[in-house]
C-alpha cells in the first residue's frame, strides 16, 4: 500500500510548483508591452546555423517567442543569449524541430512503430529521440502525429499510428511520456505536440491538406480519442490541422480549439498553427485578408503562429482598434509562458552539449534494431519457407533497388538522421555469409542485382540480369516497395499498388522457379493482391530505419522471429479504399451467400442478380489482410473464452479471459486482441472495436491465461445528444490474433 504521507507531500509539491508558475506568468504579463506579448505568439524559421542581423534584432526586441528548424547548438545558445541577456524582459526562446521517429538514430516510421503494438518500446524510442535532439538545443518536437489514418493513399499515414483510436491512443500516450520524460524541466526532455487537431487524416480521396467532412459523432468516436489520450499523458502542446473541417478550417475552428480542447478537456498548454496555416485561411475562402485571418485564429484559440507572420503584423493593431481584447492576448501569452516555465527554460535557457553524447551510443542502435525487428509483419509464409536454413542454401540472389539504399530505408520526415549510420539489408546478409555460415556445398554465395534504378522505374533494362541471378540461386530475396519520397506530407498516391515495373520484376523472378521471398519497405499499406500468389513469403517492413539491415537479415534467417501486427487494414486493390475494421454494418452487408463477382454474372443478368449487398463487383468484399494480422514462426491457439460476470451495471466492469497456447515448435510472441460490438444501440455502432491488446511471449508448447479488464466506461459512445452514454443491452466480445477472429462470447449490460 502506498504511503499516504508521501503522496500528500508529493501532491503539495506539485501544487506549489504550479502556483509558482502562475505567479511568474502574472508578473511577466504585468510588465509586458503589447508588442512584447505579440512577440511571444510569433514563431519564425531558423537560418540553418547562423544568426542574421535581422533575426538578432527581432529577438532582442522581443518580437520572437519561438524558433524552429535550428539544430546547431552554438547558434541556439547564441539566440538564447540574445533573448535572455539583451531583450528587455529576458524571456527565453522555445526551439522546435520535427523529431518524428528519431533524430540522429532513426527508428521505423511511426506507422511501423504502431505495428509493434508495444507501447513501452514506443516510449523508449521517443525518450531516445528526445535525448539526441536535446543535445542540439531542441526542446519542442512536433510529434506525436495522432490523426487516424484509414486511407492509405494519404502520404501522411506514414506518420500516423494506424486506423484504430484505441491503439493510436495507447501509443500516443507512450510517445508523449517518452518525449517529455518524468520531468519536463529535465534538460533532456522535449515538449511534445499532439497533431493535427483534428480530423486531418480524413481528407477527401486521401489528398493531403484536403477538405474533411466528419459528423460530430464520428469525430468524437474516432478522431478525438487519441488526442484525449495524449492529453491524459500530459502533452504540453497541440497543433491545429491544415484542413477544413465541416466548412470551418481547423485554424479558425472555435469548436475544436476552445469548446472541446479547453472547456471540455481542460487543456492549459498552448496551440500552435501548422506551417502558414493562418494566412491560408484566406486561400480557403474563410477570410478576406491576413488581418481577418489573424482575428479568426486568435478568437478560435490558436495561440502561436508558425512562420505565418500574421500575428506579428496584425494582432497589436487589432487590439488597438478594439477588434480583439487584450485580455484574450494575455490568455494566449500565458499559455506560451506556462510551457516555457514548465520546461525550466527560465532557469536553464542554455544547452550544455557536454551533457549529451556527441554521437549516438550503442544502446541507441540496439533500440533501433529492436524496433525494426518488432515492426516487421510476416504476411505470408508458404510451406514454412522462412526462416531460411543456411545449411540448405548454397547461393542467395538479393534483388531490388531497396536492398542497398541507406537513405531510403530511413523513411519520410528525417531531417537530422545520418544515412552513414545505416546498415542495409545487403550489407547485413553479406555479414551473415562472411561469418562462416556454410551451405551444403561450402560458403554461401550472395549475388546482388539492383534490377530497377528506383522503385518508380518503368524501364526494364535490368530484368535479364535479375532472371539470370534468380535462376542460378537457391532462393531469391526481393527488396521492393516505395522510396521514402513516395510517402509523407504532400506525397499522396491514387494507386497504391507497387509502383514502376516492380510487378513485372516479381513475375520474371517467379518464372525461374526459384523460391521467392518478398520484403517490402514502404510508407503505407500497399495493394498487393496482384503479386501475392507469385511469392512464397512476404515480409512487410515499412521503412525500418537505421538498423533495417541487421533486423531484416535476422528475421529472414531465424535469429529473430516476426511479431509485428498490422495497424492498418491492407486492401486487395486500391478501389477498396477506405477499408477498415471498425466500419458499420449497413442495412445490406455482404455475405458469402450474397457475393457474386462480376466475372460470374451471366450474360443479360438482371440488375439485382449480384445479391444487392454492399460490395464492389470486381473484387472480394474482404481485405487482403485484416487489421491486427501477422504471422510468426510458430502457431497459436485460443480457447476457453470467458466473460465474468455475465451481467454488469452501466458503471460496472467485466473481465474477459482466454487461454493462449503456443502450438508450434518455436518460441514466439502473439499479440492478443480484444474486440467488442454493441449490436443494438441508439446510434449504430461499428461491427468491431478494439478495446484491449497485449503482447504475450510463450515458449513452444506453453499455455497462459490472458485476462482483460473491460469497464463499462470503455463501451461508452456519443449518443444522439453527443454526450457519452453506456446503454443497457447485449455486448458481443471476441479475442484472437486479428480483427477477423471468430472466437466470441457475449455479456449483458443492465440498468442499475
Amino acid at each position: 500500500m502506498p504511503d499516504s504521507s508521501v503522496s500528500t507531500t508529493r501532491a503539495g509539491e506539485i501544487t506549489e510548483r504550479r502556483e509558482r508558475v502562475e505567479r511568474r506568468i502574472r508578473d511577466l504579463l504585468d510588465r509586458m508591452t503589447l508588442d512584447e506579448k505579440v512577440g511571444q505568439l510569433n514563431q519564425v524559421n531558423g537560418h540553418d546555423g547562423g544568426v542574421t542581423d535581422e533575426l538578432a534584432h527581432r529577438v532582442r526586441a522581443g518580437e520572437v517567442g519561438s524558433i524552429l528548424n535550428e539544430v546547431d547548438v552554438r547558434t541556439v545558445n547564441e539566440l538564447q543569449r540574445i533573448a535572455v541577456e539583451e531583450s528587455r524582459l529576458g524571456i527565453p526562446l522555445l526551439v522546435g524541430r520535427d523529431v518524428i521517429h528519431g533524430f540522429r538514430t532513426i527508428l521505423p516510421i511511426p506507422l511501423g512503430q504502431a505495428a509493434t503494438w508495444d507501447p513501452e518500446l514506443v516510449r523508449r524510442g521517443a525518450r531516445m529521440s528526445a535525448l539526441e535532439a536535446a543535445g542540439h538545443g531542441v526542446r519542442w518536437t512536433f510529434a506525436p502525429m495522432v490523426d487516424i489514418g484509414r486511407d492509405p493513399r494519404w502520404g501522411r499515414v506514414a506518420e500516423c499510428l494506424g486506423e484504430d483510436p484505441h491503439l493510436a491512443g495507447a501509443l500516443a500516450s507512450a510517445m508523449v511520456q517518452g518525449f517529455q520524460g518524468e520531468d519536463l524541466a529535465d534538460p533532456g526532455s522535449l515538449a511534445a505536440c499532439a497533431k493535427h487537431f483534428a480530423g486531418y487524416g480524413a481528407g477527401e480521396a486521401g489528398r493531403d491538406y484536403n477538405t474533411t467532412n466528419i459528423p460530430e459523432g464520428e469525430l468524437r468516436s474516432v478522431h478525438l480519442p487519441p488526442f484525449r489520450a495524449a492529453l491524459g499523458a500530459g502533452v504540453a502542446t497541440f497543433m491545429a490541422s491544415f484542413s477544413d473541417l465541416n466548412g470551418i478550417p481547423a485554424s479558425a475552428n472555435r469548436f475544436l480549439m476552445t469548446q472541446v480542447l479547453r472547456e471540455e478537456w481542460g487543456f492549459d498548454g498552448f496551440v500552435v498553427s501548422d506551417w502558414e496555416s493562418i494566412p491560408q485561411l484566406c486561400i480557403h475562402g474563410l477570410t478576406a485578408d491576413d488581418r481577418e485571418a489573424g482575428l479568426a485564429a486568435a478568437t478560435a484559440g490558436v495561440d502561436m503562429d508558425m512562420v505565418g507572420e500574421v500575428y506579428a503584423d496584425h494582432l497589436a493593431e487589432l487590439v488597438v482598434e478594439g477588434a480583439l481584447h487584450e485580455a484574450l492576448v494575455d490568455v494566449m501569452v500565458a499559455r506560451v509562458l506556462r510551457v516555457k516555465l514548465r520546461l525550466g527554460l527560465f532557469e536553464r535557457p542554455y544547452t550544455e552539449p557536454e551533457r549529451f553524447p556527441v554521437e549516438p551510443p550503442p544502446s541507441h542502435f540496439a533500440l533501433a534494431y529492436d524496433a525494426a525487428v518488432r515492426s516487421a509483419v510476416l504476411l505470408k509464409n508458404d510451406e514454412g519457407l522462412l526462416p531460411l536454413a543456411m545449411d540448405g542454401i548454397g547461393s542467395i540472389a538479393v534483388i531490388g533497388p531497396l536492398a542497398q539504399e541507406p537513405q531510403e530505408q530511413l523513411g519520410t520526415w528525417v531531417f537530422d538522421g545520418d544515412p552513414g549510420f545505416s546498415i542495409t539489408p545487403l550489407e547485413a546478409i553479406g555479414v551473415l555469409a562472411a561469418e562462416g555460415v556454410h551451405g551444403p556445398t561450402g560458403p554461401v554465395k550472395v549475388r546482388y542485382v539492383r534490377g530497377l534504378e528506383t522503385t518508380r522505374s518503368e524501364d526494364r533494362w535490368g530484368l535479364p540480369e535479375v532472371v539470370e541471378a534468380a535462376g542460378a540461386a537457391d532462393v531469391a530475396l526481393l527488396f521492393l516497395g516505395e522510396e521514402s519520397v513516395l510517402s509523407g506530407e504532400g506525397h499522396c498516391r491514387s494507386d497504391i499498388s507497387l509502383p514502376g515495373a516492380q510487378e513485372a520484376l516479381i513475375r520474371a523472378v517467379r518464372a525461374t522457379g526459384t523460391p521467392v521471398v518478398l520484403v517490402v519497405m514502404a510508407g503505407r499499406p500497399l495493394a498487393l493482391e496482384a503479386v501475392l500468389d507469385k511469392v512464397d513469403a512476404l515480409l512487410f517492413a515499412w521503412h525500418p530505419g537505421t538498423m533495417a539491415g541487421p533486423a531484416l537479415a535476422d528475421l529472414l534467417f531465424g535469429r529473430a522471429a516476426p511479431s509485428g501486427r498490422l495497424p492498418m487494414t491492407f486492401p486487395r486493390v486500391t478501389g477498396q479504399v477506405p477499408i477498415y475494421h471498425a466500419h458499420r454494418n449497413t442495412g445490406r452487408p455482404p455475405t458469402p451467400e450474397t457475393f457474386v463477382h462480376m466475372r460470374d454474372l451471366p450474360r443479360g443478368a438482371s440488375q439485382f442478380s449480384a445479391g444487392a449487398a454492399s460490395y464492389h463487383l470486381d473484387t472480394h468484399y474482404t481485405p487482403l489482410f485484416p487489421f491486427g494480422f501477422g504471422l510468426t514462426y510458430t502457431t497459436f491457439a485460443y480457447s476457453d473464452l470467458q466473460v465474468t460476470p455475465a451481467r454488469m451495471a452501466t458503471d460496472g466492469e467485466v473481465r474477459v479471459s482466454v487461454t493462449l497456447e503456443n502450438t508450434g515448435e518455436r518460441d514466439g510472441v502473439e499479440v492478443v486482441q480484444l474486440y467488442v460490438r454493441d449490436p443494438v444501440a441508439s446510434v449504430t455502432r461499428p461491427v468491431r472495436e478494439l478495446k484491449g491488446f497485449r503482447r504475450v511471449a510463450l515458449e513452444a508448447g506453453a499455455r497462459r491465461t490472458v485476462t482483460f479488464p473491460l469497464p463499462a466506461a470503455a463501451l461508452a459512445f456519443p449518443g444522439r445528444d453527443m454526450q457519452p452514454v453506456v446503454e443497457p443491452g447485449e455486448i458481443q466480445v471476441w479475442v484472437g490474433g486479428d480483427a477477423h477472429t471468430a472466437l466470441g462470447a457475449a455479456f449483458e449490460i443492465v440498468a442499475p
